[in-house]
């Protein structure tokens, strides 16, 4: 059985820092590109950052370049997000997907919340 289960998310203040983790299960984690994307109220999905099965590509959407950091442990089968510098219109769900050819799985997402 697929499982992406993300953990980490919660209240923080402007300016401060959450370390994002999704955990996958079921399918091979290391072949597979993993991506963060968040939904905030009323908006669309956006992509936020991915990065390739090794690792040896990243990207991230403007506007978090600077701020957020996404990496990945094959190991431990684990994608993080490490986000800084966070601002209020950083508040959103935020969704983990593993992609390979036609295979895409996405996780239940965690809530991030920036507020003073």
């Amino acid at each position: 059985q697929v499982q992406l289960v993300e953990s980490g998310g919660g209240l923080v203040q402007p300016g401060g820092s959450l370390r994002l983790s999704c955990a996958a299960s079921g399918f091979t984690f290391s072949t597979y590109a993993m991506s963060w994307y968040r939904q905030a109220p009323g908006k669309e999905r956006e992509l936020v950052a991915d990065i390739t099965s090794t690792g040896g590509s990243i990207n991230y959407a403007d506007p978090v370049k600077g701020r957020f950091t996404i990496s990945r442990d094959n190991a431990k089968k684990t994608v993080y997000l490490q986000m800084n510098s966070l601002k209020p219109e950083d508040t959103a769900v935020y969704v983990c997907k593993a992609d390979r050819y036609l295979y895409t799985y996405w996780g239940q997402g965690t809530q991030v919340t920036v507020s003073s």
